[in-house]
C-alpha cells in the first residue's frame, strides 16, 4: 500500500565547479563561519560522542574568568536604569 507511506523527497545535488579557478575545493561552498572551532563538528556522528565532547570542551574553557568590560557595563546599565526610574541611591551611603 504505497499511497499510505510518506513520500520522502530527494533533493537534487548540484556540485558547481568553475572552470578556470585555480584553488582547492569549491568557492561556493557553504560552510557554517565557525565550524573550524569548534569540536563537536566533524566525524562525530553519534549524539553521545558530540555531548561528551561538548562537555570536555565546557570544562577546559572554565578558568577563564569573568570578562572585565562585561561587568562594567552592566553595572553602567544598571546605574542608569536606576536614575530613570529615580531610585535613591542614598540609602548606600551612610
Amino acid at each position: 500500500m504505497g499511497f499510505l507511506k510518506p513520500l520522502k523527497r530527494t533533493y537534487k545535488k548540484f556540485d558547481y565547479k568553475p572552470r578556470y579557478y585555480q584553488g582547492e575545493g569549491n568557492p561556493y561552498e557553504i560552510k557554517h563561519r565557525f565550524d573550524h572551532f569548534r569540536t563537536t563538528t566533524g566525524e562525530n556522528k553519534n549524539l553521545k560522542t558530540k555531548f561528551l565532547t561538548a562537555w570536555e570542551e565546557l570544562k577546559e574553557s572554565r578558568g577563564k574568568g569573568v570578562n572585565k568590560t562585561i561587568v562594567i557595563i552592566a553595572l553602567l546599565l544598571t546605574l542608569i536604569f536606576l536614575f530613570i526610574i529615580d531610585f535613591d541611591l542614598s540609602i548606600f551611603l551612610k
